[in-house]
Formats: structure tokens, C-alpha cells, sequence
């Protein structure tokens, strides 16, 4: 049997994941049109309840959008430190039957269970058991795609969307794939489809039965690839460890900044956040990039690779500053702010003390943003921070 139809992957895609986590929290929610992503009128639709969606909520629809086309919905902010804590739980569940698991985000994840069906049973079995396992353990709703790779368990898995399972039985990936859009397709954007168009190509079946040729000198590699898709090959294994390219946090105002003061009051509370993350992973990086949005939307990235790894809020703050420094800060209002550190590597292959970046006084700031860690994990992030955010605090709270 060849390797494609032997493996057996099952994709798990939690339904609604931010939404019904609020649902579970709150049952008085339930059966209302949820939306998850602010309470104001600024930022965009991280996640929509099934009720919410029947008006036409999605993620990454402008929340001021969602207002307009939902206006009795709930609207909520986000609460990441919960649905991470409970991403943390389904993947437990998930480890639990292979320890092939590839998260692809918080609420999603590819699961290799070739090796545990002698003896846990046939994929379809252990997809059925894991759905159950969430439902019971933690209250929520998974649904499941199983197939011979990870393009048609994804495909499958959002076939009977919520709450559903569908199988695909080994060989029949091209049969599956054949009446379903092109653009089900991973990399088949609209210009692609509108392309294809052109030489008759609508359905997943048209693509598999265009000759290679064709469609390779239309798009080059790429039309090998579609071409392979359409007929279900796709021999990408699951990776179970996958490291993180980059930390950042960013963060979309209430009202567009003006004041460069306030702009990197903003962007040292940013740098506290990221500079902490990566420290508790154990991590450190050498580029620093911002991003910036401006009023009109147009956003512009700023990088700066260091010589050497740092991990530490002062150095991401004074990258920061310089960086923005070469934006229009002051200029023009701006609506969104944010910081990454990338390029990343483990903090122990650096040296200890490189988290703290250059210079005579580094021993002395590793035992200082030690401690600051430690009470931050006691008493909550906000228990200590610079004095400059606590003027910010102050002047949050006048009229």
C-alpha cells in the first residue's frame, strides 16, 4: 500500500473556540449571537458564535462592521489567558492518544495516529473517543476530519461543521475532493481561481483532470502543486514539535494616538508583555520588529537585527524607540501598535546572562528581571511596572 493511503491523520478543529469558551463560562449566553473581540468599536471579529455567523459575522470582520450587521449581539473582549488555559487541556486530551500532535494554533491541530490504531482502534474510533473526551471533560465541541494526509483531513474536518465527523476511507481522497470548490484549496486565492476560470477549471475535479502541462505553464510550480492537491497527495508528515518563529503582542486603540509621549508609554506596556513571554519560554531573540497602522490602515513594519540575542524589556524598548523613530509617529494618528522578537534560539545556548543584553551591569539586571518576573507570577502583571505607566494609568483615569 503506498505510503499516502496508509498513513491516517485526523484534523480537530474546535467549533466557535473564543465564543463558546464565553458560552461555557456564561451559560445565560447560550443560543444568543456571541462575538468575540471587543467591546468598543474598534479592532476586529476574533471569533463569532454560529448564531452570530447567520448574520454575516466572521472573524477578522471590522468590529464596527459586526455591529451594524448584528446589533443585538453579545460583544465581548478577548480573554486570552483562559482560552489558552483551555487550549492547554484539549491538547492533553489529544497527547493522549499519539504523541504525533501538531497544533496549528490554540483551538486546531493535526494528529498522526498511523502507530496508535494496533492499539487504540481504527482512526475513525479514536476520533470519535477524542471528541467524546473533550465534550465530557471540558464541556466544548470538536469536530473531526480523517484522511490519509493533512490537505484532506482539513478539507473533512469542515465538512459537517458543528460538532461533526467525516471520514474519508483510504483511496477515496480523489473522489472526496472532486465536486468540492477550488478554492477548498490551500494556496487557491481569488486570483488563482479567477485563472483557472479562464481555462475551465471550477471544481477540485476539473483541476485533477486538466493536463499537468497546462497548468504548469500557466503557474510554474505552483500548478504542480494544485495538481497533486486536487488529487489528495499530499506527503507533509506531521510535525509534533514545532518551535516558535517569533513573539510579539500588538494592540488597536480605542481612540487613534497622537502624542509621541503616549505612543511609547504604549510601546514599553507592549515591551513588558513580549519581553516576559519570551523569558518564561526560555527563549531569546536578535530581530526586533514594530509594526505601526496608521488612521488611513496603512501599516508599515520597522526591523532591527542585534548582534547579539536579548530577551529583556530595556533592549526591546530602546530598539523599539529607535525604530519608531523612523516611522511618522506624531505625524499622523495611529490606530495600532506592535512588537515581535524573532530570529529566536534557546537562552541557555547564549548564555544566561545574554537574555540582559551588553554591557558591565548584566549580572545585576538577570537578578532584577528575575524577581520581576517572580512577583509579576504572585500578585498578577500589573503588581509592579514603570513609573512611566503609571503616569499612563493616572492620566487614563481624568475626564
Amino acid at each position: 500500500m503506498p505510503i499516502q493511503t496508509s498513513r491516517r491523520i485526523i484534523h480537530l478543529d474546535m467549533d466557535a473556540f473564543y465564543a463558546s469558551i464565553e458560552i461555557l463560562d456564561n451559560p445565560a449566553l447560550r443560543g444568543r449571537p456571541v462575538v468575540v473581540g471587543g467591546d468598543c468599536n474598534r479592532g476586529v471579529v476574533c471569533a463569532a458564535s454560529y448564531e452570530a455567523r447567520k448574520f454575516g459575522v466572521h472573524s477578522a470582520l471590522p468590529i464596527f462592521t459586526a455591529r451594524k450587521l448584528c446589533p443585538q449581539g453579545v460583544f465581548l473582549p478577548v480573554r486570552m489567558a483562559r482560552y489558552q488555559e483551555i487550549s492547554r487541556q484539549i491538547m492533553d486530551i489529544f497527547q493522549r492518544f499519539t504523541p504525533m500532535v501538531e497544533p496549528l494554533s490554540l483551538d486546531e491541530a493535526f494528529l498522526d495516529v498511523t502507530a496508535s490504531q494496533s492499539l487504540m482502534g481504527a482512526a475513525k474510533d479514536i476520533a470519535i473517543q477524542i471528541r467524546a473526551l473533550v465534550r465530557e471533560t471540558i464541556g466544548l465541541t470538536v469536530s473531526a476530519g480523517v484522511g490519509s494526509s493533512k490537505l484532506v483531513a482539513k478539507i473533512a474536518s469542515d465538512f459537517n461543521k458543528p460538532d461533526g465527523l467525516t471520514i474519508v476511507p483510504p483511496g477515496q481522497e480523489e473522489v472526496f475532493l472532486a465536486p468540492l470548490p477550488i478554492g477548498r484549496l490551500w494556496g487557491v486565492g481569488r486570483t488563482t481561481r479567477e485563472a483557472l476560470a479562464l481555462i475551465g477549471v471550477k471544481t477540485i475535479g476539473d483541476l485533477s483532470h486538466m493536463p499537468l502541462a497546462i497548468l504548469t505553464a500557466k503557474f510554474g510550480k505552483a500548478g504542480f502543486m494544485m495538481h497533486e492537491s486536487a488529487r489528495g497527495i499530499d506527503l507533509r508528515p506531521v510535525e509534533s514539535r514545532q518551535e516558535a518563529k517569533s513573539i510579539g503582542h500588538e494592540e488597536t486603540f480605542t481612540e487613534d494616538l497622537r502624542d509621541k509621549k503616549r505612543i511609547e508609554q504604549e510601546l514599553l506596556a507592549l515591551c513588558l508583555k513580549v519581553g516576559k513571554r519570551a523569558r518564561n519560554h526560555g527563549l531569546v531573540g536578535k530581530t526586533i520588529t514594530i509594526k505601526v497602522k496608521y488612521r488611513d490602515f496603512v501599516q508599515v513594519t520597522r526591523s532591527l537585527t542585534l548582534p547579539e540575542p536579548v530577551a529583556d524589556d530595556k533592549s526591546l524598548y530602546q530598539t523599539g524607540c529607535l525604530l519608531l523613530a523612523k516611522t511618522e509617529i506624531g505625524l499622523r494618528p495611529i490606530r495600532l501598535l506592535g512588537i515581535s522578537l524573532a530570529n529566536l534560539s534557546p537562552a541557555e545556548a547564549s548564555g544566561q546572562l545574554a537574555l540582559f543584553g551588553a554591557g558591565l551591569n548584566r549580572a545585576k539586571d538577570c537578578r532584577l528581571y528575575r524577581a520581576i518576573d517572580t512577583i509579576s507570577d504572585r500578585y498578577g502583571s500589573g503588581s509592579i511596572v514603570p513609573a512611566t505607566l503609571v503616569e499612563r494609568r493616572e492620566e487614563e483615569k481624568k475626564p
